[in-house]
């Protein structure tokens, strides 16, 4: 298992390349997708574009599921969410994909930029050895030492 600064990159690392999460809020209700707008000056916060009757927009505990491009990582974010319409952010994160959900740009009335500040995370590295793939193609049993690995950090945020 890598060093917490180590996955704690590597998770920020396949964020950047597929910044695709199931986000909801612990009170109940389904999740559901939204893609999160990173600002590498904070790496322990996410941010997503919304709109203000969006099932986030009340704020509170909240947690985001992202599985990686390749399918061989996945991480479970916990944290709280809340509406921060810093206009200094909405410029810094502004993008053509977030425009084309927001027809009247910048100032679209329905605008909400959400902040999705992490708690802590576990992360999970699928990287199943040779062994382990024959065991899986002919019915064996997979050792966890065969399987991958699994962290838990505290925050996202660099060391």
């Amino acid at each position: 298992m890598a060093d917490t600064t180590e996955l704690k990159k590597a998770l920020w690392d396949r964020m950047s390349a597929s910044p695709f999460l199931m986000v909801g809020l612990t009170s109940g209700g389904h999740s559901e997708p939204l893609t999160a707008q990173l600002d590498p000056d904070q790496v322990d916060t996410l941010f997503f574009f919304v709109g203000k009757d969006n099932r986030l927009a009340p704020g509170g505990p909240a947690m985001a599921q992202f599985v990686s491009k390749g399918h061989d990582y996945f991480a479970c974010l916990a944290g709280t969410v809340r509406i921060d319409n810093d206009r200094a952010m909405i410029d810094k994160l502004w993008n053509n994909q977030v425009e084309a959900w927001f027809p009247e740009g910048k100032q679209d009335p329905n605008l909400a930029l959400i902040r999705f500040d992490i708690d802590d995370a576990e992360l999970w590295q699928s990287d199943i050895s040779l062994t382990g793939k024959v065991k899986m193609m002919f019915g064996g049993t997979i050792r966890a030492s065969e399987s991958g690995s699994h962290a838990k950090v505290p925050t996202t945020a660099e060391s």
